[in-house]
């Protein structure tokens, strides 16, 4: 006789993934006979059988006792393959039908449209069921334990947030510049894998990143990945080491971004009026859900997204109007402002200011990139950048290096950025209402950002590719390459008629910002009724890029100040306290000065090289922490979540790291003028990276020997 097992064809676990038993059934409840395929015998027509086959009844429970024990591990194999099959008949389906199959090829272009399409569906997919997945069987998210927003709760820190205001804070605070910049700029390479790693990183690195980090800061009161990492990997060296990484990265980046925005600003009176505009009325909206009309965050919404319509609306006419001295500023004087800014936003309750302004730039945020995402799929541009080009090998005049590591560098923030890390163990886990609300907001934002990331690469790859050199690249430089792209067909450039439409120069502006406003621009003039307000969405791209920017760095202020307090409560223990007022007022200003300093003086410019690899490398370090709470909480079997892409991300920002010390920081150690930039990036390269090995060198003992034993 001839047994096998079947199981119930409905597979509920589709629809909800939450559920613990998905595959609820009994080894013996349904079978099938293969010899004469009859129909499922009954369940005592079974049992008779096997105890004659076994000669009795000890062997019959011998094989019960096995069958038992061996059907969760059965169930959880059935669940990871019913998975997989439907994930992948889909995907093949989205591409089969759309032409991304077709960008394979060296020099064939395609619309835009079908690679829209498929991120959103395989974005979806993700979220649906991957991430349904882990919530369920690897992190075991639980409604019923308490949140530190409720067990905390203080009003000033820690304050339980509805799921879309929280939401709207979270996806504000990580999505910076990275997602708009980073893959314009490795559009060099091609746009396809950079699409590919995208769509990959965001889903297998970036999201199970932000989710992990962010359910273990929750289960540990909403406390710093430096404190996660001590506590989980039982070591001070690597709690230590984690502090000082995070600290210096999170101060570069707000310095950094922090430059950018002052850039974008400077002398744009439009700008800064509309950004303005935002703090008031976000503002209103926090005293009108949280005081005057408490939870009415649909009245409130309205009354921001109006708000901010006509301050959109209204600063177009800022510039020539007799206002626009009120807002025209220069760089040193944005500077100060933007340092005031960041420390009220550190101070002030996060209910007053922080999260309901991070939740209303969200809104334009996301509108935005919808509205992109929209016309694209009307206008259908067609992507005429190549697949793949030959600086895949190097060489090429935006980014020097190949393909591999620093495609995978620079896109950074659009696949898996460890600045998230920071966020997710800093000021969100203090406001989440209910662990169930985690996934959501850890992974849908994102993937929002990842969204984000392919809008920004489409746009870049729908102008011509000369015109993308001539934008990316210094006209000095470019000039040594021009035989070179022309070799490779790049011959054809609209850039006058650009230029004229957008009422300025745009070519040699250098860092990506331009060249995506130009393609956006180019995008929605293309829509019906739109041609003739080039100008006017070029300048609302850049004015839109600006406040993308500034949200990363309010909330970084905030976490910057927690991580400093608890470096701080060492020494002196109320300052360990995030309620206690002078502890937050010293510590917010110490981290506004020291990357206030770095924007006023432009020694930022000396650090920044270094921050793409410094970030990855953090990504590495939130990665180690999660595979140990993942162990630690006797779910070995799942580390493969975590213990992946900490893998890939850790070799090839080492591989990185070191390509950079060997190929840029020692030569410029060798160049008197250069010498101070190459010591300063050499050293901060050095630590980030022996933090890195020193938190792995803890952990993977631990990591062997609880592995044995579960």
């Amino acid at each position: 006789m001839c047994v096998s097992l079947h199981f119930d064809p409905t597979f509920k676990v589709l629809l909800f993934p939450e559920r613990m038993d998905p595959f609820a059934f009994h080894p013996h409840e349904v079978c099938k006979c293969h010899g004469n395929g009859n129909k499922a015998k009954s369940h005592g027509r079974l049992d008779q059988d096997w105890q004659e086959i076994s000669g009795g009844k000890a062997a019959f429970h011998l094989f019960r006792t096995i069958l038992d024990k061996g059907r969760k591990k059965i169930r959880h194999s059935l669940f990871v393959i019913r998975h997989s099959l439907f994930v992948i008949r889909y995907s093949s389906f989205v591409i089969r039908h759309s032409s991304l199959v077709t960008s394979i090829s060296y020099l064939c272009s395609v619309n835009a449209m079908p690679l829209v399409i498929a991120a959103l569906a395989i974005f979806t997919l993700g979220y649906r069921f991957y991430f349904g997945f882990i919530a369920a069987r690897v992190l075991t998210l639980d409604d019923t334990r308490a949140t530190p927003s409720t067990r905390f709760y203080d009003k000033q820190n820690f304050v339980p947030m509805s799921k879309w205001v929280l939401f709207g804070h979270h996806f504000a605070a990580i999505a910076g510049a990275g997602p708009l910049v980073g893959p314009v700029l490795a559009c060099q390479f091609g746009y396809f894998p950079g699409f590919v790693w995208m769509i990959v990183g965001a889903v297998m690195a970036g999201a199970v990143h932000d989710m992990v980090i962010l359910t273990a800061s929750v289960r540990h009161d909403g406390k710093s990945l430096a404190v996660i990492a001590r506590e989980e990997i039982g070591k001070v060296t690597s709690g230590v080491t984690a502090s000082i990484a995070t600290f210096i990265i999170i101060i570069v980046a707000m310095a950094g971004l922090g430059l950018v925005v002052v850039n974008a600003l400077a002398d744009s009176s439009w700008g800064t009026f509309t950004i303005a505009s935002t703090i008031p009325i976000a503002i209103l909206m926090g005293i009108w859900m949280f005081r005057f009309r408490k939870g009415r965050i649909i009245e409130a919404t309205l009354i921001g997204v109006i708000l901010l319509t006509l301050a959109v609306i209204i600063g177009k006419y800022i510039p020539d109007s007799p206002f626009a001295p009120w807002f025209d500023f220069d760089h040193k004087t944005l500077t100060l402002l933007l340092a005031g800014y960041g420390f009220f936003a550190s101070v002030l309750p996060v209910w007053l200011l922080l999260s309901p302004r991070d939740y209303l730039s969200s809104i334009m945020k996301l509108g935005v990139i919808a509205m992109l995402a929209l016309g694209i799929i009307i206008v259908m541009p067609e992507m005429k950048m190549h697949a793949f080009t030959p600086f895949i090998k190097g060489g090429g005049p935006v980014i020097p290096g190949t393909l591999f590591p620093y495609l995978f560098i620079t896109i950074a923030c659009g696949a898996i950025s460890g600045f998230h890390a920071l966020i997710s163990s800093g000021t969100t886990p203090k406001m989440i209402m209910t662990e169930s609300h985690i996934r959501p907001i850890a992974v849908g934002a994102m993937l929002s950002e990842g969204m984000v990331s392919i809008m920004a690469l489409i746009a870049a790859a729908s102008l011509l590719p000369l015109d993308y050199f001539l934008i990316n690249v210094p006209a000095e430089k470019l000039v040594h390459f021009l035989p070179q792209l022309k070799q490779m067909g790049f011959t054809l450039s609209d850039l006058p008629k650009l230029e004229a439409q957008v009422g300025e120069s745009v070519a040699g502006r250098t860092g990506g910002a331009v060249s995506l406003a130009v393609g956006m621009a180019q995008i929605f003039s293309s829509l019906p009724g739109m041609g003739k307000l080039m100008s006017y969405w070029y300048h609302f791209a850049i004015m839109f890029e600006a406040l993308f920017i500034l949200t990363t760095i309010d909330a970084g202020t905030r976490v910057a100040r927690f991580i400093l307090q608890e470096l701080l409560g060492k020494a002196y223990q109320p300052f360990a306290r995030t309620d206690w007022l002078p502890g937050n007022l010293i510590a917010s200003g110490i981290v506004v000065l020291f990357w206030g300093y770095f924007i006023y003086t432009g020694s930022v410019a000396t650090i920044w090289p270094m921050f793409g690899s410094a970030n990855q490398l953090l990504a590495t370090i939130a990665l180690a922490v999660g595979t140990s709470y993942i162990i630690n909480k006797g779910k070995a079997r799942y580390a493969w979540v975590t213990l992946i892409p900490m893998t890939f991300v850790g070799i090839t920002t080492f591989t990185a790291g070191i390509m950079n010390i060997r190929g840029i920081y020692i030569p410029q150690l060798l160049t008197e003028n250069q010498f101070l930039i190459g010591l300063l990036n050499l050293i901060l390269t050095l630590v980030i990276m022996a933090s890195v090995i020193t938190i792995l060198w803890d952990a993977l003992p631990a990591w062997i020997r609880k592995m044995k034993h579960q």
